[in-house]
């Protein structure tokens, strides 16, 4: 089930924000995410804000929830704003909605703020969520780029993670998706999956490349407790991830993928070429500003973070009342900021300027270096840039740059 929320100070019944929030909006970018909080079925490994209909209780539906989204947009106008540079739509299920209702919310994003010219729109589905006929109506819509969640190639693995397409449903979207004309494509993968073979994750690799894709997400699965898999592994029925092949995962897939040619440019995203990197999520990485919309979605504006409350019926409550619907703010430091600035940015292939660092983090940086961890062309030339063996321990690295 979701975990909660963290605390912080309250959040205006109108959502203002102080004035220093304001000064700069969008200075580094400005997104909007939405996040549709509906699923067919509970995968066993997630722990996000996402409700099945029997999960769902009164007071929400699929029906009435692009009203609600459209609400919240109503009252951020009144707040802040900026032109929106990139849309991501996550969930949850986006693709549960109607295609009709996504693009009447990606239209109302663009009447409240305006989309900019070549904005970046994207939406996450599940590939049984999508057919042809969607994917066309989703382009129509205005979206550019799709996420599908593929996990794996191998049924059995399929199986353990409580995921309910086949092992070609997803490929099979992915081509879908580029006939109807959507010009970036990612397909996620998990790995590290109890019973996984290193041949499963070797024809997940090559379905991946063969789907034709420009941009390939791959993630190590963590068991967060509260998860039917967290239990299942308590109980002895599913041994524990081991990080030992975590990493022969790892080297296995900058292996293939750099061979079809794609490049890491974060340390879990692999991209054919620049402007098929995630622009939403390098406005996250870089320290843009952005709205989220939605129960449970997170917000940053001008070193201001916030959250909406959890439930969906709880979140269309509020909007409906012409409340905020958030929870909880907290107002970020200038340490604050700066941790997160290096625990993100060492994580890109562009890294981090060493003129960030203070005195302990030099010393850290120079270490890793000496560690084989960092590049030394990048650090002759002033950045901290992972080596691959660097992006095998980045956590470690990571710890060693900070205070």
């Amino acid at each position: 089930m979701p975990g909660p929320l963290p605390d912080g100070e309250p959040v205006p019944s109108d959502g203002s924000l102080p004035d220093s929030a304001l000064r700069d909006v969008g200075g580094r970018g400005f997104g909007v995410y939405v996040h549709v909080p509906f699923c067919a079925s509970r995968c066993g490994y997630c722990d996000f804000n996402t409700y099945t209909a029997s999960e769902l209780g009164g007071g929400a539906s699929r029906e009435g929830y692009a009203d609600a989204v459209l609400a919240e947009l109503k009252l951020a106008a009144s707040v802040t704003g900026a032109r929106v540079d990139t849309v991501f739509v996550g969930g949850g299920t986006p693709t549960l909605l109607d295609p009709g209702d996504l693009g009447r919310i990606l239209d109302g994003i663009d009447q409240t703020w305006g989309l900019a010219a070549g904005a970046e729109i994207t939406t996450e589905a599940n590939p049984e969520s999508v057919d042809p006929a969607s994917l066309r109506a989703l382009r129509r819509a205005g979206y550019t780029r799709i996420s599908l969640g593929m996990q794996s190639a191998a049924p059995a693995v399929l199986r353990i993670l409580d995921r309910k397409h086949t092992a070609g449903r997803a490929p099979q979207a992915a081509i879908e998706a580029r006939e109807a004309g959507f010009e970036h494509i990612n397909l996620d993968l998990i790995y590290g999956t109890p019973g996984e073979r290193p041949e499963d994750f070797a024809a997940s690799l090559r379905t991946v490349i063969d789907a034709g894709v420009d941009h390939v997400s791959a993630y190590s699965l963590i068991v967060e407790d509260g998860t039917r898999m967290a239990a299942r592994m308590r109980r002895g029925e599913l041994p524990y991830p081991e990080d030992d092949v975590a990493a022969d995962r790892y080297l296995a897939a900058e292996q293939a993928l750099g061979a079809a040619g794609f490049s890491w440019y974060e340390v879990s995203n692999w991209a054919t070429t620049p402007a098929a990197r995630c622009r939403h999520n390098l406005l996250y990485w870089t320290g843009g500003d952005w709205w989220g919309l939605g129960p449970g979605a997170h917000s940053h504006v001008g070193g201001v973070r916030w959250w909406n409350v959890k439930h969906p019926a709880a979140y269309a409550k509020r909007v409906e009342a012409g409340l905020s619907p958030g929870l909880g703010r907290e107002l970020l430091t200038d340490a604050d900021r700066h941790v997160e600035d290096v625990m993100l940015r060492v994580r890109l292939r562009d890294g981090l300027p060493l003129t960030a660092l203070d005195a302990p983090g030099l010393t850290g940086a120079a270490q890793a270096l000496a560690d084989g961890l960092l590049d030394r062309a990048a650090y002759e030339a002033g950045r901290v840039v992972l080596t691959l063996r660097g992006r095998l321990l980045a956590d470690a690295v990571i710890r060693d740059l900070l205070p």
